[in-house]
C-alpha cells in the first residue's frame, strides 16, 4: 500500500498533463508554467492532505493559486525587453513546443487572455476552459460565487469580442489573416500583393529598437520590413485592437506587438501601425474577433 508522499507524488505525475496545461493558459508561457508546477508540488508535498477526497481537485487549485500569485507579481516587476533572449545560463523552453501549445489553444485567445486582470483571466481559464465550479474559484480569489461569476463573463465578452458595425470586417480581416499567412511563410510576393502601391510602415522607437520612430514607404520596403518579423508571427493572432482587425503578438505570457491596419477601398492595405511601446499597449483595447 502506497504511503501519502507516494500516492500524491502519483497523483500529481498522473494529473501533469492536465495541471500543465492549466498553468499555461492562465499563464501562457511555458517556462513560467513549469516554474509553477514546481512551486505547486513543493506546496503540496508539505501539506496535511489526509482529509483531501478529491486529490486531482485539489491540486488544480493549488496550482492556480500559485498562478495567479504569479500574474499578480508582474505587475510588480519591470518590463523585460522586447526579444530579449533567455538569461544566461538558464535553459528557455523548447521553441517549437511554445508555438505548437500556443496553436493548440489559439494565438488570439492567449493574447486577449493577456489584457485581463488576473481574477478575471483565473476566473474564465479555469471555469469556461477547465469545469471548475464557481464556489472553488471564488474561495481562492476570496470573493463570492456571483462576483466570480460575473469576472469570467466580463472576460468571455472580451475574449469573444463584440460585433463590430463595420461592414467591411469580413473582407478586412481575409486581408490581415492573409498579411499573417504571408509573414510566417516567408511569401514575399503574396504580402506585396497585399499592399497599396503608397503604404506607409510606422513603427514606435520600442519595435526595433530606434531612437525614435521610424516610418518606411513604398511596397517592397514594407514588405521587406515585415519579413524580418517572420519570428514573432509565429505567435502571433488576429484581434481586433479598438474595434478594428489587427495583429497582435503574446512573447512569454505578454502582449509584445499590435499592428493596427487602414485600407484603401479596393481592400489594399494603405497604413500599418506598429505598437510596442508599454504605455501604447495599455491604452490599446483588445478583444478576440468572432466567426
Amino acid at each position: 500500500m502506497l504511503g501519502r508522499h507516494e500516492a500524491l507524488a502519483e497523483r500529481f505525475e498522473r494529473d501533469r498533463p492536465r495541471l500543465r496545461a492549466v498553468a499555461y493558459r492562465i499563464l501562457g508561457s511555458l517556462s513560467e508554467a513549469d516554474d509553477a508546477l514546481q512551486d505547486a508540488w513543493l506546496r503540496a508535498d508539505r501539506a496535511d492532505t489526509s482529509e483531501v477526497e478529491n486529490l486531482s481537485g485539489w491540486l488544480t487549485t493549488v496550482v492556480a493559486r500559485v498562478c495567479l500569485n504569479m500574474l499578480r507579481a508582474r505587475d510588480t516587476r519591470g518590463e523585460q525587453p522586447l526579444d530579449e533572449g533567455p538569461r544566461t545560463g538558464v535553459p528557455g523552453p523548447d521553441p517549437a513546443e511554445e508555438v505548437q501549445l500556443a496553436d493548440e489553444v489559439g494565438f488570439a485567445l492567449l493574447i486577449v487572455l493577456d489584457t485581463l486582470g488576473p481574477a478575471e483571466r483565473l476566473a474564465f481559464v479555469l471555469h469556461d476552459m477547465f469545469d471548475v465550479p464557481f464556489d472553488d474559484i471564488a474561495a481562492m480569489l476570496d470573493k463570492t460565487p456571483a462576483a466570480t461569476r460575473q469576472l469570467a463573463s466580463r472576460a468571455r465578452r472580451r475574449v469573444r469580442g463584440v460585433p463590430a458595425p463595420d461592414a467591411d470586417l469580413p473582407r478586412r480581416r481575409r486581408a490581415v489573416d492573409a498579411y499573417l499567412a504571408a509573414t510566417r511563410g516567408g511569401d514575399f510576393d503574396a504580402l506585396v500583393s497585399l499592399l497599396h502601391p503608397d503604404v506607409v510602415l510606422r513603427a514606435d522607437a520600442a519595435v526595433v529598437p530606434t531612437p525614435g520612430p521610424v516610418a518606411v514607404t513604398g511596397v517592397e520596403q514594407v514588405a521587406r520590413g515585415a519579413m524580418a518579423s517572420m519570428a514573432r508571427a509565429r505567435l502571433t493572432g488576429v484581434v481586433l485592437v479598438d474595434g478594428r482587425v489587427g495583429l497582435a503578438m503574446a512573447e512569454n505570457g505578454r502582449l509584445r506587438v499590435v499592428l493596427r491596419f487602414t485600407f484603401a477601398d479596393d481592400g489594399l492595405i494603405t497604413g500599418i501601425d506598429v505598437i510596442a511601446e508599454p504605455d501604447r499597449l495599455g491604452e490599446l483595447r483588445i478583444s478576440g474577433i468572432g466567426a
